[in-house]
């Protein structure tokens, strides 16, 4: 299926018990709430289709894997409704994942940051290339990583989480998100990644569907919360971002 106008594009496409899911965006495949809706319907879609057994999620380009959410919609939120509702399209995305009975591999070529870091936190095993940098960068624009909280302190932990998250002008690398488990292996290329991508998800999509299903719950224990409180760090998000210093900080 493929969805493509001013608010992105994505495209899915189904092979040997695999779907490749892929979004973009020209902003540095960015999401506007548009997308991240798309996004999440087309995972609740793939979440019922028997013929599948695992999904890979990627994005367009060989730039950014990730940059979070569209600067320009955020610019225009004007009341709290408005804000809480953008935010809750992160939330909803990273509930449909978690909730998702398919094994999620994210195959990251490039730098994420903010929404796009805790996309790759939601993958139950993410492949990347020595290009593929983080930052949560949220601070620095008068709001905090609320919503991806939960995602990426369940990966990298909350001491990695803090680190992160109070220096949010600094980039981490690659090689840091590996060693704290963002990543489960670093490739040197693209070219590499792709290989390692394709020879992975075949290898998983061998396996019997109700273990992998039946693994997909034992990962995530302990997570049934998250639909109420990733909607409430919605809230948090909304509110903090119709402030002065938000509004100011994405101007420059």
């Amino acid at each position: 299926m493929l969805a493509t106008d001013k608010n992105g594009t994505l495209l899915t496409t189904l092979e040997n018990k695999i779907a490749t899911v892929q979004f973009g965006h020209p902003a540095s495949n960015s999401f506007p709430r548009v997308l991240l809706d798309r996004l999440t319907n087309e995972l609740t879609f793939l979440n019922d289709n028997p013929e599948i057994s695992v999904i890979v999620l990627k994005s367009e380009g060989n730039g950014a894997f990730c940059a979070g959410a569209s600067f320009d919609e955020l610019l225009a939120i004007s009341t709290l409704e408005e804000g809480t509702r953008f935010f809750t399209g992160f939330a909803n995305l990273i509930n449909a994942m978690r909730n998702c009975r398919k094994i999620i591999i994210g195959r990251i070529q490039g730098k994420a940051v903010g929404g796009g870091v805790g996309i790759i936190a939601a993958c139950d095993y993410a492949l990347a290339t020595n290009e593929s940098a983080i930052k949560l960068s949220e601070l620095a624009i008068g709001i905090g990583p609320f919503v991806i909280e939960p995602a990426v302190s369940r990966k990298i932990g909350k001491t990695a989480m803090s680190e992160m998250t109070l220096g949010a002008h600094e980039w981490k690398t690659a090689s840091w998100a590996l060693q704290r488990g963002l990543y489960a292996k670093v490739l040197e290329k693209q070219e590499e990644l792709d290989l390692e991508v394709t020879a992975f998800s075949k290898k998983l999509a061998s396996y019997n569907p109700k273990a992998l299903e039946e693994m997909k719950k034992v990962f995530w224990e302990g997570t049934s919360h998250w639909d109420k409180l990733l909607k409430e760090r919605a809230a948090i998000s909304g509110k903090l971002v119709l402030s002065d210093f938000t509004k100011n900080a994405l101007i420059k």
